[in-house]
């Protein structure tokens, strides 16, 4: 006999849907039972009595408003493909249960590795595992001791060095929130140098062509690896070719849902042999941290398909387009102060001392802004990661406010 709950109907799957594309209203509570019910309800009750909940609070990433954070919206192709995902359960640790779900994230790695001087790689859940995984590289490979980085490096690589017991150094930044070059230690021979390519808090992009002296390079990219592929923005990237591994967060500003990164390597047959395991189960070596493991190549591969290398690089030359406008309109105001201008279209900034910076970013639009510390200062900061944001009209609430402060 068939069972009910893994045979959908079209009108099942319709039904599920269908809160995708419509405005919920309900005033649902996002209440449970205490225990877990004896009983179920059924698939179709569960998704009206869910969909208010998943939907009706939920953060909407393609908002006019939504200018905040490093998370963009994601196009419709990448939902379609992850239900794909979801209903096959496709494993890439066993070849044989996932005979061609193993082609999608080659297939993207193929195309995205040139574009960063890079050979090969794979995907992980995103840039924490990427990093993590480097270094694990750097450390096995290259009898690495101590990881080099700036103090305004990723959390990730403290966890990393945690890890894998490795000793980090952080380096002061400059003005900008770049690595300060004078501070780097002059014998990097035991050592993993870390770049940045956009910062969480600034944006900033470290020199990535330093002198290579180091026993390994890490470029983590994860914010700002994808303005590689434009022509226009591509230069900020210059020297990243020259490392032993990017880490890219596809979950920002590749537009694909979490969780999707990339490791990419110079080396790739020689990083493999370092972080591959076998075992009796197994009928192919498993490479990389992750075991058991779904086909997420196969929406970046769907997107890349669908939009191209122009359409891509239009989105985001679209999102940086809006990051300039709201920045000089920040700049021509006489009552804020701004950081500097956005290299990869994460902008901060403060009202002068006399607003309290806290109680001004109250005021913003919901999902606009989000609220960063630096030199002890609270900053206001907003990110490009949005190509549907409307910057005039989050301007005129930013005006507004100022006034209702000053």
């Amino acid at each position: 006999m068939k069972d009910e709950s893994f045979t959908p109907t079209k009108s099942d799957l319709d039904f599920g849907i269908t809160p995708l594309f419509r405005s919920l209203t309900d005033n649902a509570k996002d209440s449970f039972p205490d225990k877990l019910p004896e009983f179920g309800i059924g698939e179709r009750i569960t998704i009206e009595k869910l969909a208010p909940v998943v939907f009706g609070d939920a953060a909407n990433l393609g908002s006019p408003n939504a200018f905040a954070h490093m998370d963009p919206p994601t196009p419709w192709i990448t939902w379609v493909t992850t239900l794909w995902n979801a209903s096959l359960n496709q494993n890439l640790l066993h070849p044989d249960v996932s005979p061609k779900a193993m082609l999608f994230e080659k297939q993207v790695i193929r195309w995205l590795s040139p574009l960063f001087g890079m050979n090969g790689g794979h995907m992980t859940p995103g840039s924490t595992i990427s990093n993590l995984t480097a270094l694990w590289v750097a450390r096995d490979s290259m009898g690495v001791k101590d990881i080099v980085a700036s103090k305004a490096a990723h959390l990730s690589i403290q966890k990393a060095a945690n890890l894998l017991g490795l000793n980090l150094k952080k380096i002061n930044t400059n003005a900008k929130g770049e690595m300060d070059l004078n501070s780097i230690p002059k014998d990097l021979s035991r050592s993993a140098l870390v770049l940045t390519a956009g910062t969480t808090i600034t944006g900033a992009i470290d020199n990535l062509n330093l002198e290579q002296n180091a026993a390994w390079v890490h470029v983590d990219a994860a914010w700002a690896g994808p303005l590689r592929i434009s022509n226009k923005h591509g230069h900020l990237l210059k020297g990243v070719e020259h490392a032993n591994s990017v880490a890219i967060s596809g979950h920002k500003w590749f537009f694909q849902p979490k969780e999707s990164g990339l490791i990419l390597f110079r080396d790739t047959q020689s990083a493999n042999k370092t972080i591959s395991a076998n075992s009796g189960y197994l009928s192919s070596a498993n490479v990389g941290l992750l075991g058991s493991h779904g086909a997420i190549g196969l929406p970046l591969l769907a997107t890349l398909m669908a939009w191209g290398k122009q359409g891509l690089i239009g989105r985001l030359e679209k999102t940086m387009e809006l990051s300039v406008q709201l920045w000089t309109s920040l700049q021509n105001n006489p009552n804020v102060i701004v950081f500097d201008q956005p290299v990869t279209g994460v902008i901060l900034w403060r009202p002068k001392d006399n607003i309290d910076t806290k109680e001004l970013f109250t005021k913003m639009p919901i999902g606009s802004a989000s609220l960063v510390t630096l030199n002890d200062k609270y900053w206001i900061r907003h990110v490009a990661a949005n190509p549907q944001a409307d910057v005039k009209a989050l301007w005129k609430c930013i005006e507004k406010a100022l006034i209702s402060q000053s």
